[in-house]
């Protein structure tokens, strides 16, 4: 071995990986959501840009590595005391980029914690998986009592304006959501190797160029059935109340642009109305 290529071997031996690890907590205060506590390490920050609405402190989760690679490793911890309200958001997609081998997954992990009475916007905006790339995505959501949790997901497959489809990747994306302890949902995706053939199936994603999850755990689900399935007429979807108190949405849009403006006619409809977060509008 010449002495380039055995240089070569210990710089990809020691490649640099992303860290980050984020702790975020709002409490009540005279009557008024606010920030409890911040922690925050690496990669991961959080920005608080004004509200557009009173009593919905926003919070913005920024990822400065400018994307994820294979080998990353990213934990955010959002708790919510007994009777705040929040939002958290990102300021644009995610991109989950190419992996150097799809046996090391980037790993990002999430956990969510509600306290009774409290009620969290989980709004993040779409994760691009590029072809090729590796990801290993957990989400832990814990109620207790009456707390309400609307939550979004959106997977696009490959990026459009570069005539790219996902023809190999590793994707394992998990969200489990429990209320009291007791396990209400367990919503899991998966593939690995070679999967234009199994992701293009009719039973998989067809020709659609991405797919979105929404949620609304909270007593008034069962109001919002019909409204939401009225709301997402113009791409495939399905609604379900699985729950008396847990309704979710399964959407595939055959671009990311349709995806977006589905998410967003069914948030509409499950935030009653008001005004999306200046990230998502535009």
């Amino acid at each position: 071995m010449s002495a380039a290529a055995s240089l070569y071997d210990q710089a990809s031996s020691r490649r640099q990986r992303a860290e980050g690890h984020l702790r975020l907590a709002f409490q009540t205060r005279a009557d008024a959501s606010v920030l409890a506590s911040l922690y925050q390490q690496g990669c991961l920050k959080a920005r608080f840009p004004r509200p557009e609405e009173a009593g919905w402190p926003e919070a913005l989760l920024l990822n400065l590595s400018g994307g994820i690679a294979g080998g990353d490793h990213l934990e955010t911890e959002i708790t919510l005391a007994t009777a705040a309200h929040a939002i958290v958001a990102t300021p644009a997609a995610e991109r989950f980029y190419r992996a150097l081998t799809l046996t090391e997954p980037a790993r990002v992990a999430t956990a969510i914690t509600l306290a009774p009475g409290a009620h969290l916007e989980w709004l993040p905006q779409e994760s691009i998986l590029f072809d090729a790339c590796a990801l290993t995505r957990h989400t832990e959501i814990a109620l207790a009592g009456d707390a309400v949790f609307l939550g979004a997901e959106m997977l696009v497959f490959g990026r459009a304006a570069m005539g790219e489809r996902l023809t190999c990747a590793h994707v394992d994306d998990k969200i489990r959501l429990s209320r009291n302890g007791r396990l209400q949902l367990h919503e899991a995706t998966r593939f690995s190797g070679e999967i234009a053939a199994r992701l293009g199936a009719a039973a998989a994603a067809g020709t659609a160029a991405g797919t979105a999850l929404l949620i609304y755990a909270g007593a008034q689900a069962g109001a919002y059935l019909a409204a939401l399935r009225d709301a997402l007429t113009e791409v495939e979807a399905g609604a379900s109340l699985v729950l008396p108190d847990l309704l979710i949405a399964r959407i595939l849009a055959p671009s990311a642009w349709a995806l977006r403006g589905a998410v967003q006619a069914g948030l509409q409809v499950l935030r009653g109305g008001r005004r999306m977060p200046r990230v998502w509008q535009g």
